[in-house]
This record gives C-alpha cells, structure tokens and sequence, in this order.
C-alpha cells in the first residue's frame, strides 16, 4: 500500500508539472476568472506546499516550513519557479515515504492536519485525493482560459508502476 500511495501522489504530482507547463504564458497562470477563486499558479504553489510540509516534513523530517497563506497570496511567480517547487514536492514525498513502512499507515500521524488526528494511512489517503481534486481544477482553469480541450494525460494508469496485462 505505501508503495501505490506513493505512485499515485508523485504520478499526480508529475501531471501538476505538465499541467503548469502547458499554459500558454506565465501571466495567464495567475488569470482570475469569474467564479474562479484560486488561479492555477496559487493552486500549484498550494499543492507543493502541502505535500513538502506534510509528507516531507512531517514524515521525512526534512525541516521544510510551510507558508500556507503564501500559496494563496502570492501572485505573478515565474513559471519556473513553480516548476521548482513541484520537483522539490516530488523529491519530498519520495524521502518522506522512505521513512514510511507499512506498519507506519495504520499508526497515528504524528500532527493533527485541520484540527483532525486520524491514522498516517488515511492522511495519504487524503493527500492524494486532495492532490488529484487540485490537479482537476488547474486542468479546468488552464482549459476556460486557453479553450483548449487538450489533456496532458493526468491519470496515466503506467505511471503507476503496475504490469500491463
């Protein structure tokens, strides 16, 4: 299980940089639209935030400090720049997750996320829903924006890691 867990989060992870690359200029990163509270730019800096506190920190002990209200506030940060920290989450999540074992998923998470205390387990559970909701809206908003219909083929079933049949 911690083995899927971490495929499916750093798969997720994979298609926020694809997703991220494929707006057609910085400035239309950070576009708000009506109805559209956070632009793709914020959502990205959310979502590797997220993962570099909780997983890489948290679990991996890598001394990364989250600014939470930064991810929503910031505005008209380079492209590469957030490409940046989407490689920094993935490196994250993979050095956190080595210092998980299977054990580990049915112990507690050693911090309360939002108030909650549930088991590590469940928290990656959630991370990767979390992640995957996310991801959903940056590959809306970059669509409403360019109108395009174009994918960047988010739910890859091979980069799971499984064996084609």
């Amino acid at each position: 299980m911690k083995d899927w867990i971490t495929n499916v989060i750093t798969r997720e992870l994979k298609a926020l940089r694809r997703e991220i690359e494929s707006y057609p200029s910085d400035s239309d990163l950070w576009e708000v639209r009506p109805g559209i509270t956070n632009p793709g730019g914020n959502l990205a800096l959310h979502l590797a935030g997220n993962l570099q506190y909780c997983v890489g920190n948290v679990l991996g002990k890598n001394g990364y400090v989250r600014n939470r209200n930064a991810e929503f506030a910031d505005r008209d940060v380079p492209r590469a720049e957030l490409l940046r920290e989407i490689d920094n989450a993935i490196a994250a999540v993979e050095m956190g997750m080595r210092s998980v074992n299977e054990a580990d998923l049915a112990k507690p998470f050693p911090e309360a996320v939002g108030g909650v205390s549930s088991t590590t387990g469940a928290f990656l559970a959630h991370f990767a829903t979390h992640l995957a909701y996310h991801l959903g809206q940056v590959d809306y908003h970059r669509r409403i924006l360019t109108g395009e219909s174009k994918t960047v083929t988010a739910m890859a079933l091979t980069e799971l890691g499984g064996k084609k049949a």
